[in-house]
């Protein structure tokens, strides 16, 4: 599939001034077999929340390098579906085209949903970055079997890079600045940083809950 649907994604354009970025991330109660999916919008400027859903699911898929996008998948597309309005952009906790088969998660929803996506993960999947300086806002192009697949991302001084990926509709300049437009004073962008808080929230509420 992911063969596939690759030759389906584009990598170029992006949306210049969007006025919502969304952030999706996943998080897992392995005792109980459950994950809990969360998408937190927020506008552009200010970055405060406009809208957050979630949902909850057993894990239907195992982990397999590669293929993400099948485990966190279906849970991701149900809490999207309870969005009111799309979001302008979605930054996922994940690759785009930084990716074996350049089909990663944010590639993947990214197309299903036929929304801007961004690839923005905390460690390199595929690649080796060029030489990145210690400021923030350093960028390093980041190259897999001679091809640039995205960029190491500098988003706070002396702290560790983000990698950023295109998705889908999104050029890799452009996704490398929007994820810099969505980052306040922490490492990750806060639409991504805040799913994430969310989705801890929902996996503690659920593992505190008596069992059936």
């Amino acid at each position: 599939m992911q063969e596939h649907l690759r030759s389906e994604v584009i990598v170029g354009g992006g949306p210049r001034r969007p006025r919502t970025i969304a952030g999706a991330d996943v998080a897992y109660d392995d005792d109980r077999g459950r994950c809990f999916a969360a998408v937190v919008v927020t506008s552009v400027p200010g970055m405060k929340v406009v809208e957050q859903v979630t949902a909850e699911s057993a894990v239907a898929f195992p982990y397999a390098a590669g293929l993400l996008a099948f485990r966190e998948g279906p849970p991701l597309l149900a809490a999207f579906a309870k969005l009111h309005r799309r979001p302008g952009v979605i930054i996922f906790d994940a690759h785009g085209i930084a990716h074996p088969r350049r089909f990663g998660l944010a590639s993947h929803l990214g197309y299903l949903l036929d929304v801007p996506s961004i690839g923005c993960a905390k460690s390199i999947f595929v690649g080796k970055p060029l030489k990145l300086n210690e400021q923030a806002g350093s960028t390093a192009a980041l190259i897999d079997a001679g091809e640039c697949v995205g960029a190491a991302v500098r988003t706070r001084t002396g702290v560790r890079p983000v990698y950023v990926s295109p998705g889908h509709r999104v050029g890799r300049r452009r996704a490398v600045e929007l994820v810099l437009h969505a980052v306040t004073r922490y490492r990750i962008p806060e639409p991504l940083r805040l799913a994430g808080i969310l989705a801890r929230r929902c996996k503690r509420e659920a593992s505190t809950a008596p069992r059936a």
